[in-house]
């Protein structure tokens, strides 16, 4: 189709969750809700790492970068569909709708390599201790975060730019309650051959190599666990790695199965329930696991609280 022939659009309408109109009232308390647990969880565990010195390791260096990290991916999101619940109004203008784009691939790549950096830690105390010290030095922790940052900001930018040579036509509808990559590529009206390749090339590295990393790293940690088992052992390493476990299975788990495992009946609302899952109540868990498994945020906590309650009487 030549270009002359289509439409230039100006805005998108997000058509949002499948919710009927008399339940929006209750939906958008209860995301309401949902985000403000997410930036209030968040923050108090990066508020914790600071103040306590206990928590100044790498492995709560790379936890308050990733609090910081979730704060910003339900913050993508979550804010533009509450507007558009409570005002009704689906709009979202074409250059809104591409930076929204740009920073959920940015917030949900950094998320993929925050996690490995965190796995690699625990790699790291777990089966190699007595170089813990020297190999995870402040100078490697900065690295990783920065490389992290480095590589997450280049895949967000390359699939921004591809999608932004794309045109489209008259139809300017996103069945979504974000401005989806898959859902863009579907109303173009242009060739979306070489952004799918970037998109299969890119997930591999972002998504699934990362994965990969966290299952070899566990695998080791496994393995030096049963070579000299022991409960005091197993239970010392539930506890370092039970928290970043289980955000891992919801973090993967979610994105695999939108992704990388779709099915035959998959339908507009199951993808908006799996997107939901790692956009908004992965981020606003990941508090609550960290600090109920984790003995080290729950002594923060005590500590924290303590003081409080002391300055007040």
């Amino acid at each position: 189709m030549r270009r002359e022939n289509l439409s230039s659009v100006s805005e998108f309408l997000l058509l949002g969750l499948p919710i009927q109109p008399e339940q929006q009232g209750m939906f958008f308390a209860l995301f309401l809700g949902m985000y403000l647990t997410t930036v209030l969880g968040n923050l108090l565990i990066i508020l914790l790492i600071r103040l306590d010195p206990r928590l100044h390791t790498p492995m709560y260096f790379f936890l308050s970068y990733l609090a910081l990290t979730d704060i910003s991916f339900s913050s993508v999101t979550v804010p533009k569909m509450l507007i558009n619940m409570q005002t009704r109004d689906q709009s979202i203008p074409y250059a809104g709708c591409i930076s929204q784009t740009y920073c959920f691939i940015l917030f949900a790549d950094l998320d993929s390599f925050l996690i490995t950096s965190m796995a690699y830690d625990r790699f790291m105390a777990i089966c190699h201790p007595l170089h813990y010290a020297s190999i995870m030095s402040q100078s490697v922790c900065v690295m990783l975060v920065a490389g992290s940052w480095v590589i997450a900001c280049a895949c967000a930018l390359l699939h921004t730019l591809l999608l932004a040579r794309l045109c489209f036509g008259a139809d300017n509808n996103i069945p979504h309650f974000f401005c989806d990559l898959a859902a863009l590529l579907k109303l173009s009206c242009s060739d979306t051959s070489l952004n799918q390749l970037v998109i299969s090339t890119a997930g591999l590295i972002a998504i699934m190599l990362p994965f990969l990393c966290i299952l070899v790293s566990y695998g080791y940690i496994g393995a030096t666990i049963l070579r000299v088992p022991s409960t005091k052992g197993i239970c010392k390493a539930l506890s370092t790695c039970g928290s970043h476990l289980s955000v891992v299975t919801l973090y993967y788990g979610a994105i695999i199965g939108l992704y990388f495992l779709p099915s035959s009946n998959s339908t507009n609302d199951s993808n908006m329930i799996a997107s939901l899952m790692y956009t908004v109540i992965t981020p606003m868990l990941n508090p609550f696991i960290y600090s109920l498994r984790n003995k080290d945020m729950k002594g923060a906590w005590r500590k924290l609280w303590s003081k409080k309650t002391y300055s007040s009487n």
